[in-house]
């Protein structure tokens, strides 16, 4: 079913498509962060109607056909649920899609001051190509916990009159050395450290003692009026170093959209927007919106942890179905999609591609049977016969999809969350939206491909 949305769409369509990527670019730009991301939509499902798990469990209220649910995980995970007309142990539909994307850390003794210049000190998050962070403005998000565990949330460099930071890089007049480098040794690691200012703090001249790291005693002076932060409180600060500035229209047609965290917002979005448009089902239905994915799910928030599991517990229990066997059978009867994105063919770089087997901007969601690299590895591999209700789904739905994979074989590869899932038995496939410049600070998506994404998620929801 290879057709160009845009081909296809008449003018309602379009002004759908443009609609919704309005909505999903303003969620994109105020959700840099996956903390971000989880009060951004915690926000919007309670006024949909949602209520958190545990106000239901310390209440002891029973769940029914229709009930809407939702659970956080250290404020940087969601799981959201519509309880349906059949019993859990028939299984759920499943959306899953992560809300971490590759980015700067600060560490935990990140401020230093080098030659009256002041730098964060960071540890790059998630594969990245070292080289594009530099010469950008970029943005500090994230929140400091200070010892009385008080919260300070920070958000500097996204306002028109907020600063910004960068990385500085070396002058090309003086490059000769470093232009003979590998892409993968031009930066190093250690040299991804942001510069924060370089004005020294004001002195008395007379003074004897005057201090020796004048700017940075500056910067903590200004962290100490502003923020109300010691240095020592780093230690328990998460700061997420993030490219500055909103997302942008591209194209004389503005067919395209330019942004930082597309992997793996672009599926995240639509998937808990297609859970609230599907509504009431047959079927309980599923959002899972977790963390750490670009690391390798690990963690406490990531998917390889037992929340998810405990939660659907929980929601059994609250529905008088509760017994060990009703939760194996539930997860084993799931129907999941992966909600994860690919990689857009570019014919710049046509050469890294099997260009039959690529998906294209503009040509739908993408139905992914496996990832992983080289011989498959690390991948889940879907069977046959659940691809083939897919397509039925999708089509029955007028849906545009598109099949592919990640690149030519022994190029590279990558992995999602779906075989975690389907260690439990279930149907599990990778679907998404096409990317290109996947892991850039700023990577690029279709409008078109965003809103059969949503489309494709509601068919699955109500009829898989």
């Amino acid at each position: 079913m290879d057709k160009n949305v845009w081909s296809e769409a008449n003018q309602k369509k379009v002004k759908a498509i443009d609609t919704f990527a309005k909505e999903y670019r303003e969620f994109l730009d105020n959700g840099k962060t996956e903390r971000e991301c989880t009060d951004l939509i915690v926000n919007e499902i309670e006024k949909a109607g949602f209520v958190e798990l545990k106000k239901l469990i310390d209440s002891n209220k029973k769940l029914k056909a229709g009930d809407k649910v939702y659970a956080v995980n250290m404020n940087k995970a969601v799981i959201m649920f519509n309880i349906g007309k059949q019993p859990l142990e028939n299984g759920m539909n499943i959306l899953g899609a992560h809300i971490d994307s590759p980015r700067l850390d600060l560490k935990g003794n990140p401020l230093y001051e080098d030659t009256e210049i002041a730098y964060l000190d960071t540890h790059y998050y998630g594969g990245v190509k070292k080289y594009q962070w530099v010469t950008l403005p970029l943005a500090l998000h994230g929140v400091v916990v200070k010892k009385d565990l008080t919260t300070v949330e920070i958000n500097i460099g996204e306002d028109e009159d907020d600063p910004v930071f960068f990385i500085s890089d070396l002058l090309i007049h003086l490059a000769s050395e470093q232009m003979d480098k590998k892409a993968s040794k031009v930066i190093e690691g250690d040299q991804l450290d942001v510069i924060v200012g370089s004005m020294p703090l004001s002195q008395n001249k007379d003074a004897k003692d005057k201090e020796k790291e004048a700017v940075k005693a500056n910067i903590l002076k200004l962290l100490k009026d502003n923020y109300d932060i010691e240095e020592d409180d780093f230690k328990s600060a998460e700061i997420e170093v993030v490219p500055a500035g909103r997302s942008r229209d591209v194209g004389f047609d503005r067919s395209l959209i330019l942004g930082y965290g597309h992997d793996d917002r672009v599926c995240a979005f639509p998937s808990y927007k297609a859970l609230l448009e599907a509504g009431n089902c047959e079927k309980t239905t599923c959002c899972i919106l977790v963390d750490k994915e670009e690391i390798g799910s690990v963690g406490a928030t990531g998917m390889r942890s037992r929340f998810f599991e405990n939660v659907v517990a929980e929601i059994i229990n609250l529905c008088g179905q509760y017994s060990d066997l009703a939760l194996r059978r539930c997860l084993a009867n799931s129907n999941m999609l992966s909600s994860d994105v690919n990689a857009a063919y570019d014919p710049t770089f046509g050469s890294s591609f099997d260009k039959k087997n690529a998906t294209k901007l503009g040509h739908g969601i993408v139905l992914e049977k496996y990832t992983g690299a080289r011989g498959k590895s690390g991948s889940n591999d879907a069977n046959a016969e659940y691809l083939a209700k897919l397509r039925s789904v999708f089509e029955a739905d007028k849906v545009i999809y598109q099949t592919g994979e990640l690149g030519k074989v022994d190029v590279g590869g990558g992995g999602t969350i779906a075989y975690i899932l389907a260690l439990y038995g279930m149907n599990v496939t990778d679907c998404g939206v096409p990317v290109l410049n996947m892991h850039a600070p700023w990577e690029c998506i279709s409008k078109a491909d965003l809103y059969e994404a949503k489309c494709g998620y509601v068919a699955f929801l109500k009829n898989c």
